[in-house]
């Protein structure tokens, strides 16, 4: 009888030791077990990280690499670049059922039995040894690495309770309570931000990793441990809490360098694998695709900035968040004005902010200015930026024959401004836009457009894009946007809410 050929519920079937053996079952190491699996899993060109974006040409292959070579990996990059993801779905490459000798404290293999208690349980009952199944989700154990982590935790300790109820010396390995390692014998154990852990506790990994062996307490247990270790870290020169000590560093066979989307369409389809769109949202919300782009371009941005500290890096949760707050952004809006549906808006990603705000870390010139004004100049750069991709370049129209911005500038320079709150309903909403002399006729010169909702977010898009140029003023308030003439914002200065106007201003405002 071949094992490997025999389905899960026929290994199920299987109780005792003598069973297993008549079965044809061979002990495998895990490293063994997830080589033959993943060459099983790419002669049949199945997906091997599903839902993993952007890595198929770089960390995918890396890490093929290494579990063919039977290597520890340690995973190092920057927050928010699924290296836990990754070793999460390395248990998808396991076998569903493992068999081992039941009640073992260490899930000792039948065959090569590790435990004092397992060995005596077969000298004992032999053939008759009872066994248990471990399914593939049981062998994987996680660990953040904290300052607080002890060689107890990760290894274990004497437990003085159980030599005395059992009458035996601490000398005895049958008194030994195991930690979390020994206990993922036979399984994948990974420890996260490995640079956090204290020195001395990467040390105890040493003897571990190289020669199989544990010391506890001042007596050496030899305990070859079938593990597949995986280490996640962030590069040692931005992490300030520590670093791993290079005989540590020399044992992990594999070093796996991640990194960032590196096109906005990856980011689009990681963002939006990732948001939690909620039920009421999808049928009240419309998302354009120009819309996704920009949230994932502010991001881009971010990563750019001189103001954001690109060694501690820009999350892909920045866009997750900033996504699924440009939902509720405008999902709130249409709540406040009894609508049942609304198109999402330019102004919308102004209420991103606060996701924005949490997920940058600043240098000092991004504190002095503050972290919601970077978060908005962080938006500023990804309308303009993506700007160019819908619009003729400002700064070559300047110097055409027909500029096809100068009749909204010209609308503005004759005095006349425009507020554009964030909250205020659809059809007003409209009207505004369609009260801009040109604006209409610029966006229908450039393209068609599938729905009027689409059409008004591109005249919003234009407006914001003009701003960004230094075509028109734009004005920060507490409520939303004013645009206006160039020379005006300049003298009532951005972020002014207080502005006032004069009696004969007011005939010029439109509302």
């Amino acid at each position: 009888m071949n094992y490997l050929q025999l389905t899960s519920s026929e290994r199920l079937g299987i109780h005792t030791l003598g069973e297993l053996k008549r079965a044809g079952y061979q002990s495998r190491s895990i490293k063994q077990e997830l080589r033959d699996n993943l060459i099983t899993r790419i002669r049949n060109k199945e997906n091997i990280f599903p839902g993993i974006w952007g890595y198929e040409e770089t960390v995918v292959p890396d890490v093929e690499r290494a579990i063919l070579s039977m290597h520890n990996i340690n995973f190092l990059g920057l927050r928010g670049q699924a290296k836990t993801r990754i070793a999460r779905m390395m248990v998808n490459l396991l076998d569903e059922y493992i068999p081992y000798i039941q009640d073992s404290e260490l899930h000792d293999d039948p065959l090569e039995p590790l435990s004092r208690n397992s060995k005596d349980l077969i000298e004992e009952q032999g053939d008759n040894t009872p066994i248990s199944w471990l399914h593939r989700d049981e062998r994987y154990t996680e660990k953040l690495a904290t300052p607080d982590v002890s060689v107890a935790d990760l290894i274990g300790d004497v437990d003085p309770i159980k030599a005395a109820t059992l009458k035996l010396p601490y000398s005895d390995e049958r008194v030994i309570h195991f930690g979390l390692i020994p206990r993922s014998h036979r399984g994948i154990f990974v420890i996260n931000e490995l640079p956090d852990l204290q020195a001395r506790i990467q040390v105890a990994l040493f003897n571990i990793l190289q020669e199989g062996d544990i010391q506890i307490r001042g007596f050496k247990l030899r305990l070859p441990l079938d593990i597949q270790f995986v280490f996640t870290a962030n590069p040692e020169d931005y992490t300030n809490r520590g670093s791993i000590v290079t005989p540590l560093k020399d044992r992990i066979e594999s070093q796996i360098v991640t990194h960032y989307p590196k096109t906005i369409e990856t980011g689009k389809k990681i963002t939006e694998q990732e948001a939690v769109v909620k039920t009421e949202q999808k049928g009240l919300v419309v998302v354009n695709e120009l819309a996704k782009t920009l949230i994932e371009q502010i991001a881009f941005e971010a990563r750019e900035s001189e103001y954001v500290d690109s060694k501690s890096g820009v999350s892909a949760r920045l866009t997750i968040s900033a996504y699924e707050s440009l939902l509720s952004t405008a999902e709130r809006r249409a709540l406040i004005n009894g609508e049942t549906s609304t198109y999402v808006r330019i102004s919308d990603l102004y209420g991103v902010v606060s996701a924005i705000c949490g997920k940058v870390e600043l240098v000092y010139e991004g504190e002095v200015e503050g972290p919601v004004i970077v978060a908005q100049n962080l938006i500023g750069k990804a309308i303009r930026t993506q700007f160019l991709s819908f619009f003729p370049d400002p700064e070559k129209s300047k110097k055409s024959k027909i500029n096809p911005y100068a009749k909204v500038i010209e609308w503005f320079g004759s005095g006349n401004e425009m507020e554009m709150p964030g909250d205020m309903a659809d059809r007003e909403y409209m009207a505004r836009l369609k009260t801009i002399d040109g604006l209409d006729d610029f966006v229908d010169m450039l393209s068609a457009y599938s729905s009027q909702e689409e059409k008004l977010f591109m005249m919003e898009f234009a407006l914001h894009g003009m701003a960004e140029f230094s075509l028109i003023g734009k004005q920060s308030l507490d409520q939303g946007m004013k645009f206006q003439d160039l020379v005006s914002s300049m003298f009532s200065g951005p972020g002014d809410e207080d502005y006032d106007f004069d009696e004969d201003d007011d005939d010029q405002k439109p509302f």
